[in-house]
């Protein structure tokens, strides 16, 4: 359905509110049909991009499937870091407090890179971040080691402009195991590497933090989500380094992959869908508290340009707390945020009615 939306801004100068009713709506009883809400075209020119928004043209192609094809150095790869994570996980109850402290700012750190900027900032351009902070969450994304943020954000837009196809990264049509750590250890479906070479990532392109960034990855990977938490507790309080490498850096690197992981897996098959039970993402609070507020998934699918792709401000959501203190510093500023009009019409035109009782 193509909506209309006109964009109002709030009291705060920061938030921009995204969508006052313009249709005609008509009731007939508790039912609301409303047509043309949301202009998808005019939100895309607010942003300056297009290509997170899901494309209903898309047709799979006919035939069978292309054979799947191992990549065998991905999966020696993430079975030995699972191994050394279970290891990790046998050396808590050994390391220091300051240890296991460290580790818990090294995985929030990483984190936010990933939530707060691969995301929020780079793929949907939800929000406009300064230069300093556009630094340190580069920085922390190094310390997430999920691919660069151009590769990140390239995968991330097609996911969203191709949600559940064979275009999707990681399309969780093709099972839970798939859509978690399959997508990794198999060649990328034909359709993905295609589409993904049509996005225009021109935005990404012309920031030269993130470019910066990608021609440096390797070496920073190594730094900032290997060296550094490794070496932090063995120099300042005398931790072992076997402790020091196991859970600061590969029990919390895994952590922090699986948990962004269960995004593409868990929040796409488990939970309620009251904003549009016509797609396949759920909300999924669960995975919220894991990834930092990225679990309200059928929200986030239904408006991406969100910047707290959620509802409910700070509730479960770490990621959203973070940008909103960014703008108090004056560290952020322009935040997308859906009004509530809209986004009880969609409840209520596409919704599965679980809204009804909270």
């Amino acid at each position: 359905i193509r909506c209309h939306l006109s964009k109002e801004f709030s009291s705060a100068p920061s938030t921009t509110m995204i969508g006052t009713v313009t249709s005609r709506v008509t009731r007939n009883g508790d039912a609301i049909k409303e047509k043309d809400l949301l202009n998808h075209d005019d939100l895309a020119a607010d942003r300056g991009m297009v290509d997170d928004i899901f494309d209903d043209t898309y047709k799979e192609k006919e035939g069978p499937k292309p054979p799947m094809r191992y990549v065998w150095r991905n999966i020696i790869l993430m079975s030995l870091l699972h191994l050394g994570a279970v290891f990790g996980l046998m050396l808590i109850p050994s390391a220091k407090i300051q240890t296991l402290a460290w580790a818990a700012l090294c995985f929030l750190v990483s984190a936010l890179g990933i939530t707060a900027g691969s995301h929020r900032l780079w793929s949907h351009r939800s929000y406009k971040a300064t230069l300093p902070l556009r630094i340190f969450l580069t920085i922390a994304n190094s310390v997430a080691f999920q691919n660069d943020i151009y590769e990140w954000v390239r995968d991330h837009r097609v996911h969203h402009k191709f949600s559940e196809t064979d275009a999707d990264p990681h399309n969780a049509m093709r099972g839970f195991f798939f859509s978690h750590i399959g997508w990794l250890l198999v060649r990328k479906h034909p359709d993905v590497i295609e589409k993904g070479q049509k996005l225009d990532l021109s935005d990404i392109k012309a920031d030269k933090v993130v470019m910066f960034q990608r021609r440096y990855y390797k070496p920073s990977v190594v730094l900032l989500c290997f060296l550094l938490p490794t070496v932090v507790p063995w120099y300042f309080w005398d931790e072992s380094v076997i402790i020091s490498f196991f859970i600061p850096a590969i029990l919390r690197y895994t952590i922090g992959l699986n948990a962004t992981w269960l995004v593409n897996s868990a929040a796409h098959m488990f939970g309620n869908r009251p904003y549009d039970q016509n797609i396949n993402p759920r909300e999924n609070p669960l995975v919220s508290l894991g990834a930092l507020g990225e679990g309200f998934h059928n929200y986030h699918h239904t408006f991406p340009y969100d910047y707290s792709t959620s509802e409910f401000g700070w509730r479960f959501n770490f990621t959203t707390a973070f940008i909103d203190l960014m703008c108090l510093l004056g560290l952020a500023s322009d935040r997308k945020k859906v009004s509530k009009e809209v986004i009880l019409a969609r409840k209520m035109r596409t919704g599965d009615g679980s809204h009804k009782s909270g």
